[in-house]
């Protein structure tokens, strides 16, 4: 797969444990800018390909490349985590330290000047609306509150490509539109890919592109439009569904 023009390639992907294979020549890019819905049901192989682009674990074959830096040896990986954000899955903040303390911790490990660090937190807590949380504890704020902090977090260090991992789960409606809005917004404002991992349809169905990832496979990647006209459905969730066979 071609990387130019690209934030994030992802190129023929495999992954195996023992003989089981979780991910089969999984393939895709996302350009700058993209919003893009990786949508599949639980056990597809989506926490998995995080894991992968995070670092956490290594391939078996195929290749990734993160705003130009393959993830292929120890020089390379640093190079291309510095180009990611990541907001998992499980909840990461240490809840008995505050707001700031918890932004401060993450600058540090990315090796950001205080300073700058600083003024680039106080920026991102006023553009999610909390500025005026940064001194309480993590433990005290309500779950959608949490999930700013952690995408205030992961965007300290100005990726080129933010991955959210069924950031969702857990949130109120309310807080689940705010948040993809928040995201949606850095995407053209900033022209940051993003990868959205969910199992909900109603968040796929505002992205620029979707891919469906079924036992380890991409069933499909292209618009919303075309995955309704591939399935003939009325809906991205009678499409994903007949796509998978997953029940409702």
């Amino acid at each position: 797969m071609a990387t130019n023009g690209t934030a994030l390639s992802v190129d023929r992907l495999v992954k195996r444990f023992g003989s089981r294979e979780v991910l089969h020549e999984v393939g895709f890019g996302i350009a700058p800018g993209e919003f893009v819905a990786l949508l599949g049901p639980n056990g597809a192989g989506k926490t998995t390909l995080f894991q992968i682009l995070t670092g956490l674990y290594a391939t078996d074959a195929g290749t990734v490349v993160i705003g130009g830096h393959r993830m292929d040896g120890a020089r390379a990986w640093p190079r291309a985590l510095g180009e990611l954000g990541v907001v998992f899955q499980q909840p990461a903040l240490d809840l008995d330290l505050s707001v700031e303390a918890n932004l401060a911790f993450h600058a540090a490990l990315h090796g950001l000047e205080p300073r700058s660090a600083r003024a680039r937190s106080r920026a991102l807590l006023e553009r999610f609306g909390i500025a005026d949380r940064g001194r309480e504890q993590c433990r005290k704020l309500s779950g959608g509150t949490r999930r700013k902090v952690e995408l205030a977090r992961a965007l300290l260090s100005s990726p080129r490509v933010l991955l959210m991992d069924e950031a969702t789960v857990g949130l109120d409606p309310a807080s689940r539109v705010q948040l993809l809005g928040d995201v949606k917004k850095g995407c053209s404002e900033e022209g940051r890919a993003v990868l959205w991992a969910t199992h909900l349809t109603e968040e796929a169905e505002r992205a620029d592109r979707v891919i469906v990832l079924h036992q380890g496979t991409v069933r499909y990647d292209g618009t919303v439009a075309g995955l309704l006209a591939r399935q003939s459905s009325p809906s991205v969730e009678a499409a994903f569904l007949a796509m998978t066979g997953a029940k409702d």
